[in-house]
């Protein structure tokens, strides 16, 4: 034999003889699901979540996961009162399990932009929550779920996700909770962000952020769950060619702790619409006006002569969930509309 083969053999054999490196821990990961379309079957019922999970073994490349199931409803079928268990069992997750790098939720995509928006305001921790969906069932040609599910957990373990607020993950986007939208029935780009654009994209190769929601929620966020046993209720009434004050007369008589008012673009209202706001300024309940228009913020306040407040550029849905959640701190019109202008 060879010096040189001799020294190539000596060096292999040094190589397989050394102490492994010692790996890093892989993350720990609670997948919470609650049922929707990626648990949902053409025939049958849903998958239950460990089984949800169990059948994407690549996993187990990326992080260590339990799986908790909430509950398994289509997410039209999630309540407030459904959200609120939710955010508790985050908030206790997160408080119990120091160790926990971040939360994945399975959640149907009707009420996946409410729910996000609701814990992106009320989870307590900077650790990534992630929701997760998919817009074809687990029995349709190239179900989009687990790729959705696998993507959700390794945003979730990902360092530069801490601090971002609730995130939604799906077809490889990166969306925040509050300005991300729903914008088609069946395709699987559904959730997009129409005025900002996504924060980040999870790509194959890595997960890469490209910017931060500004608004404050989860550690910053001021509304505390801890002594609310149910949501102020809020109504959603919306404005139309015609539309005059009856609707509005039905929901003030409901005695709701506050009313949206779902206005055309830039806030502008219709004379009844204007009308319905004189009711409701008479009976004491707060009004927030909210564009039906995806596009563009609500510029100044055009309805303030009729007490209105404003809700810049968030959509009636989520005017309704800020509004609901600023109720449990105060009724005064001037401070809920300071709620308004921060979040």
């Amino acid at each position: 034999m060879s010096l040189l083969a001799r020294c190539a053999l000596l060096a292999t054999l040094a190589v397989a003889s050394a102490p492994l490196a010692a790996q890093p821990a892989r993350s720990d990961v609670l997948v919470l699901t609650t049922g929707g379309t990626i648990a949902s079957r053409a025939t049958g019922p849903m998958t239950d979540g460990a089984s949800l999970v169990r059948g994407i073994p690549e996993l187990a490349k990326v992080a260590t996961v339990r799986v908790e199931e909430l509950m398994r409803v289509p997410s039209s079928q999630v309540t407030p009162a459904d959200w609120l268990r939710m955010a508790r069992r985050i908030n206790a997750e997160f408080a119990a399990t120091p160790s926990l790098r971040g939360i994945v939720v399975t959640h149907g995509t009707d009420t996946m932009e409410e729910t996000a928006f609701f814990l992106n305001l009320t989870v307590r921790d900077p650790r990534p929550v992630v929701m997760v969906g998919s817009m074809r069932g687990g029995d349709e040609v190239s179900p989009d779920g687990p790729a959705n599910i696998l993507n959700g957990v390794r945003v979730a373990v990902t360092a530069a996700a801490k601090g971002q607020g609730v995130l939604v993950v799906l077809n490889e986007d990166i969306s925040a909770a509050r300005d991300v939208w729903k914008t088609d029935n069946r395709r699987v780009d559904t959730f997009q962000s129409p005025e900002r654009g996504y924060v980040g994209a999870a790509d194959p190769d890595t997960v890469v952020f490209f910017r931060r929601a500004l608004q404050p929620h989860t550690t910053a966020a001021e509304f505390d769950l801890a002594n609310i046993d149910a949501l102020p209720s809020v109504e959603i009434v919306t404005d139309y060619a015609g539309f005059d004050s009856t609707l509005m007369a039905a929901a003030i008589a409901r005695r709701p702790r506050g009313i949206v008012l779902t206005s055309f673009a830039g806030g502008r209202l219709s004379a009844g619409a204007r009308g319905a706001l004189r009711l409701a300024a008479a009976s004491g309940i707060p009004v927030v006006v909210a564009s039906r228009v995806p596009g563009g913020r609500i510029v100044g306040n055009p309805n303030a002569a009729l007490q209105a407040l404003v809700a810049s550029d968030l959509p009636p849905h989520k005017a309704r969930i800020l509004l609901m959640l600023a109720l449990t701190r105060t009724s005064d019109r001037a401070a809920l509309q300071t709620v308004f202008d921060r979040y």
